[in-house]
């Protein structure tokens, strides 16, 4: 599926391009409690924008405040260029898909659809257009006559997402969409979810605690920590270079190791990470210093792991396996090296389960090259 963060020219890259959606130094108060603190963000055209971040970040704050169930307490919003910060939610153009879906029992699925057409006074012809055009869409055709209880979970998603795109608002916001969801249905609804807002162009936003979805769907991602963003990049750039130790253990599996700098060489350093221990090298950018502490966070996919010791790679670690987890595709091995320290790596299940190469208590090596992992200094 073609992406926005894979196009030539992203928009938040274009110091030319207009946002849709800008917060300019919001803050959202509750009293004496600070939700949200002097944030600034940009999202463009056609996006699908994740928010993440724990229970508590100011997540839902931010989502609330678009789609005008809060007020800004200090700065400003605005929507395609105009000031919506006390703007009431029925005169937005923007639209909210709830965790609940907030279906009408008592309607089918195709005046669930039409409910909100209705209401805005839409002629008989135009709104029965655009009701089978969105159940085209979200390919309910054959269930339109059926009652929110007569179809699935997943579906039951479908007809809240058509319901709410079918008023086409410049905005779609979409609260913990999939939470009701067993793992496999969200799985394939995820897909669905990016095909749908591929097709319509809507740029949606969506507030999720799940890193895999949140990594899954979206072309950008702002990961939050007590009201304020830590870091707004794509999945890739998430994933692949967190700016923080914060980011780095929050996204994914990783191991992170508190360590000091021994040596510097142009564009890389050499890092004693436990007393005794040989150093490791990593690729680092100017500005460290010799005697700096800093962490160094690899990920467990970045390591292989083997019986003799590995030609060719900058880092080799000798250890022993204490916990092996088999997770299906892959298995995680838990290896102690130097000083009791403990670090995951995983490997692909490729063969069966009786053919796995290490057990527990086997000697191993670990390694992997100088830039597999990330040097950060917070």
């Amino acid at each position: 599926m073609a992406r926005v963060e894979n196009s030539p020219s992203a928009p938040w890259d274009d110091p030319t391009a207009r946002p849709l959606i800008r917060f300019d130094s919001v803050t959202k108060r509750f009293g004496t409690f600070t939700a949200i603190e002097d944030l600034n963000l940009s999202i463009y055209p056609r996006e699908f924008f994740a928010l993440l971040g724990p229970s508590g970040c100011g997540k839902t704050t931010m989502m609330r405040m678009l789609a005008g169930f809060e007020t800004p307490s200090a700065g400003s919003i605005h929507l395609d260029g105009a000031d919506i910060g006390h703007v009431p939610p029925h005169l937005r153009p923007v639209n909210m898909m709830f965790q609940s879906y907030a279906l009408f029992p008592h309607l089918s699925v195709w005046d669930n659809i039409a409910f909100g057409l209705r209401r805005d006074g839409w002629a008989k012809d135009r709104l029965a257009a655009r009701v089978e055009e969105m159940l085209r869409l979200a390919r309910l055709e054959k269930f339109a006559r059926r009652k929110p209880d007569q179809i699935s979970g997943g579906q039951k998603q479908r007809v809240a997402l058509a319901r709410a795109l079918a008023r086409a608002p410049k905005l779609l916001l979409l609260d913990e969409p999939l939470a009701a969801l067993d793992k496999k249905l969200r799985h394939e609804t995820q897909f669905e979810l990016m095909d749908i807002q591929e097709k319509t162009g809507t740029t949606f936003v969506i507030v999720t605690h799940d890193q895999e979805e949140a990594m899954t769907v979206a072309s950008r991602i702002a990961v939050m920590d007590h009201g304020k963003l830590v870091q707004v990049s794509t999945p890739a750039g998430i994933y692949e270079a967190p700016n923080s130790v914060y980011v780095a253990d929050f996204i994914g599996e990783v191991n992170i190791l508190p360590s000091t700098v021994a040596a510097l060489e142009p564009g890389f350093c050499a890092l004693q990470w436990a007393e005794g221990s040989c150093h490791l090298r990593a690729a680092c950018e100017a500005g460290l210093s010799q005697g700096q502490r800093i962490s160094y966070a690899i990920r467990p996919e970045k390591i292989d792991v083997s019986a003799t010791p590995s030609e060719g790679q900058s880092n080799c670690l000798k250890g022993r396996v204490v916990d092996i987890a088999y997770v299906g595709s892959i298995s995680i091995y838990h290896v102690e090296v130097a000083q009791g320290v403990t670090i995951k790596t995983q490997t692909t299940n490729a063969h069966r389960l009786s053919r796995r190469d290490f057990t527990r208590d086997d000697e191993v090596w670990l390694s992997w090259a100088d830039t597999a992992g990330l040097v950060l200094t917070r």
